[in-house]
């Protein structure tokens, strides 16, 4: 017997309620763009300025007692990963520690380095310190700014290429959906004041992959039932469109979250805000597919014979008498 998260042959309206799920996306929009301006991100160590310190021992690496072993120092924000790297000899386990800027300092200070070392010999007299580095509000400030850069040319690569696969008018609906999930998803870390850092950024650019992608499979299908039903209205085209799709759109995005909710519990701390932000990534991806980018569409109606050169043939707005 075969598993079905969603009955055969559905056939609900998915605007019927089109007000209350667009002025939902709007009041979600305008509180994550408010808390944005009112308090920010909390930005982690890779946008605030911080010291990487590469540690080398001959005992295997816990993150957990090195963590311990720093807390009592007082030095804030600490990120603390093992590394792997099939290069190493066998007895050397290497670890970074990552420590936020301190206040006052440009670079890391002679105190701070001591402070670590001393704290980490306290745990493992063996552990050697090979390389300090430190990163200052500058570089700090041009990757927020190349961040944004990033995320800014995904989103116009989209409207790019779905123009060229369909329609403008698909293309606007995509990228509409795509802004919705990036603003509430920068909202939410504002709001509950996650850590932001790069790995969010790397988030925040597969979660636009992931949208685009559910977005596509329906509007691929809104295409080929517009050629099928050429005498059905817009609305009732989308909705079958939709129905059609959810099947594979709810399946898709429970088994992916089975996967990141299992992370989110047993991946630790280090991957915890990146698992975060794909988990809300999905739920908002999956919601704007169906709910954002075709509301658009319908909005802005949609050619409806290609046999016609005239773009606006047979579109809402082809109608319209000079």
């Amino acid at each position: 017997m075969r598993l079905k998260l969603v009955p055969q042959n559905t056939n609900w309206d998915f605007f019927k309620r089109n007000k209350l799920t667009l002025g939902l996306s709007v009041v979600l929009i305008l509180v994550g763009f408010a808390s944005f301006m009112l308090q920010g991100l909390n930005y982690g160590i890779d946008f605030r300025g911080g010291t990487t310190i590469r540690t080398e021992s001959v005992n295997p690496v816990d993150v957990a007692a090195y963590r311990e072993a720093l807390e009592p120092a007082g030095l804030g924000d600490v990120s603390i990963t093992e590394v792997f790297d099939p290069t190493f000899a066998d007895d050397q386990n290497v670890a970074m520690i990552r420590i936020e800027a301190q206040e006052g300092e440009e670079a890391a200070s002679v105190d701070l380095v001591k402070t670590v070392e001393t704290a980490m010999r306290a745990l493992d007299p063996d552990i050697k310190f090979p390389s300090v580095e430190s990163v200052g509000p500058k570089v700090s400030g041009e990757l927020i700014q190349t961040a944004a850069i990033a995320v800014a040319l995904a989103i116009f690569a989209v409207l790019f290429y779905i123009w060229l696969r369909f329609e403008w008018q698909f293309a606007l609906g995509a990228v509409a959906a795509l802004v919705h999930d990036v603003i509430l998803t920068l909202g939410v870390f504002s709001e509950l004041q996650i850590k932001f850092d790069l790995a969010i950024i790397a988030a925040l650019l597969t979660i636009v992959g992931y949208s685009l992608n559910d977005t596509v499979v329906v509007f691929d299908r809104v295409r080929e039932n517009l050629r099928k039903y050429k005498k059905k209205d817009l609305k009732d085209v989308l909705n079958v469109s939709i129905n059609e799709t959810l099947s594979r759109t709810v399946m898709t995005s429970v088994t992916t979250l089975l996967a990141l909710f299992s992370l989110y519990i047993l991946g630790g701390d280090v991957i915890r805000g990146f698992v975060f932000a794909m988990i809300w990534g999905v739920i908002v991806g999956t919601y704007s597919s169906v709910f954002v980018a075709s509301a658009i569409l319908l909005w802005l109606g949609v050619k409806r014979d290609w046999s016609k050169p005239d773009a606006n043939a047979g579109n809402q707005f082809g109608n319209v008498e000079a």
